[in-house]
């Protein structure tokens, strides 16, 4: 998420000199967890999320609203899995075969490409990929690392087994696995980061 944060940071320095509309393409392929939080810490304009499909005419508005405003440029934190509205109702199969006969290989190259087509922004792309799994752990890392290895270490010696260690409420605890292994945990609709997203005035398509 720092990586995230620091490269959504970044682009505001070459978006606002050269009048440009930025596609970041952030990790996320099921959950926008990651896109939603470095979005909103990296200063983004509009954040797209699986779990929410996007309307791109809301999109290319929301670009449409930020120049009219005199902004002359916008940031999008785009998560790699994000669907349009169209693309939710289909099967996986479906859309990842309209994607190829249209030419996108990513939502980030197709969203790119409708919001240039739609209000003439020059609009570009960045992947930083998997250099957001790179790095130094920082500080909150490690602590939480050592607060997780002495309660595991714990569990062991009471040799309770089938169980997941897990920060709930800010409190270390233990999941049994059959509750959460092969699971995905999306971002619920009534996420309070998307309330504060939205009253940021961050557009979530």
């Amino acid at each position: 998420m720092d990586i995230a944060t620091d490269v959504i940071d970044r682009i505001h320095t070459t978006a606002g000199s050269h009048s440009r509309v930025m596609c970041i393409e952030i990790m996320g392929n099921k959950a926008g967890w990651l896109t939603l939080y470095s979005g909103i810490a990296g200063g983004a304009d509009i954040i797209l999320i699986p779990e929410h499909p996007y309307d791109i005419k809301k999109v290319a508005a929301a670009v449409e609203r930020r120049a009219k405003a005199g902004k002359n440029f916008s940031i999008l934190a785009v998560a790699e899995g994000a669907l349009s509205v169209d693309e939710a109702k289909m099967k996986r199969k479906e859309w990842t075969a309209k994607r190829a006969e249209e030419g996108y290989t990513t939502a980030t190259n197709r969203i790119a490409g409708q919001i240039q087509a739609m209000t003439g922004a020059e609009t570009r792309i960045c992947v930083p990929g998997h250099m957001q799994r790179g790095g130094s752990p920082s500080a909150y890392d490690r602590v939480l690392a050592t607060q997780f290895g002495a309660y595991a270490a714990g569990l062991v010696a009471d040799e309770h087994y089938g169980v997941t260690v897990a920060m709930v409420d800010r409190n270390v605890t233990a999941n049994p696995l059959a509750d959460v292994a092969g699971k995905t945990r999306g971002v619920p609709d009534d996420c309070a980061m998307l309330n504060v997203a939205r009253s940021m005035g961050i557009s979530l398509g």
